[in-house]
């Protein structure tokens, strides 16, 4: 072929035929690389399967940079199979990689089927989840990774209810922190599912692309919800305020602006979007591999794990207060400085999270 149809990202240079590619996902791939290593460091071996595996890309850099052992690259169109033979063909030629064209659900209890589980289970779909948050699960080893994607934004952020009832089990609804309700969802959703194999998930970290969500999950020995990381996100449309709400107290739910406008979605996962032990050693890695924008993001991470379950948007905080949007970094500084916790979030750029109400945050950006 052309040398021109070749792309490469870091050391992994390859091909994509027809097979579906977007360079700008390649942040999505460093943190798979990133994640994979550090499991690999940790555990002694690392075994990849790359569920809808496309070009392969994931699965070369699975292969090159974090030394995976064994990968299976499985993809649902055998139009691909040419490219995927190029471009693994070094895997391949050693013994320690397998490329097949089936359902991916098949491919999964095949795995539970012969006892095959998997170190990192990647699975890069498009639009709903839902159809693999429990078939993924047969495929995982205890205490092994899930990488999953969703591009069903509508959906999440509330502005299908009715699918989401249907899809998550769970209500859905628009306000403006729903992005990362997104996310929780998402998380819920999966801790149902394993809880009903008597397993749990726990978040190694949660992305908001700005257009897809990624989550990195580990699979536990034991369910991981409990009364106080699942539960109800409440919104009040009238002050802008959130609160927390667990499954006792639904019957009691006001707010202090005493206005009745107040939606409410979930159940979701209200407990901490990453794990902040992997959020560092990720960040120690990203700095040794010279990936600042990596380093800046997962920064941003750390920054967000104690917060409360949403955020507050700059233009919703100048829009209520009349007042010129503030510059993030100095509201959070001057929040900090009142004794409240702030921090940017990776999720909105134009967002802040802290434990101080909506009011008090239009108060102290009034006088910045």
């Amino acid at each position: 072929m052309n040398e021109t149809n070749w792309y490469q990202e870091e050391s992994a240079k390859f091909q994509t035929g027809k097979a579906f590619y977007n360079p700008q996902s390649k942040l999505v791939r460093d943190l798979g690389v990133l994640a994979a290593k550090v499991y690999k460091q940790d555990r002694g071996s690392l075994r990849a399967l790359d569920a809808l595996a496309g070009c392969g890309i994931r699965s070369l850099r699975y292969w090159q940079e974090s030394n995976a052992d064994y990968v299976w690259v499985n993809e649902g169109n055998a139009d691909n199979s040419f490219i995927l033979q190029q471009n693994l063909s070094q895997a391949i030629a050693s013994g320690h990689c397998q490329i097949t064209h089936q359902d991916a659900h098949r491919v999964f209890f095949k795995c539970y089927e012969h006892r095959d589980y998997y170190d990192l289970v990647d699975v890069d779909c498009f639009g709903s989840a839902v159809p693999y948050l429990s078939t993924m699960l047969w495929a995982t080893k205890i205490g092994g990774l899930m990488y999953l994607t969703s591009t069903d934004g509508r959906t999440l952020t509330g502005h299908l209810p009715e699918n989401s009832i249907q899809a998550y089990g769970a209500i859905a609804r628009s306000h403006p922190a729903a992005h990362e309700q997104a996310l929780r969802l998402l998380i819920g959703s999966t801790q149902q599912q394993a809880a009903t194999k008597g397993l749990g998930v726990e978040p190694v970290f949660s992305l908001f692309t700005g257009k897809t969500y990624r989550l990195m999950m580990r699979l536990v020995s034991k369910p991981n919800l409990t009364n106080n990381n699942y539960g109800f996100l409440a919104y009040c449309h009238s002050c802008g305020n959130y609160q927390t709400i667990l499954w006792r107290k639904l019957n009691k739910i006001t707010c202090t602006c005493s206005n009745s406008a107040i939606t409410v979605s979930g159940a979701m996962w209200l407990g901490e979007l990453h794990n902040p032990q992997q959020i560092e050693r990720f960040i120690i890695l990203a700095q040794q591999l010279g990936w600042q924008k990596i380093v800046e993001l997962l920064s941003l991470m750390k920054d967000e794990i104690d917060l409360p379950p949403y955020f507050y948007k700059l233009g919703e905080i100048g829009r209520r207060g009349k007042i010129d949007i503030p510059k993030r970094s100095h509201l959070i500084k001057a929040l900090q400085d009142q004794g409240y916790q702030a921090a940017a979030t990776h999720i909105n750029p134009q967002g802040i999270k802290t434990d101080a109400d909506l009011e008090t945050c239009i108060a102290i950006a009034i006088h910045i």
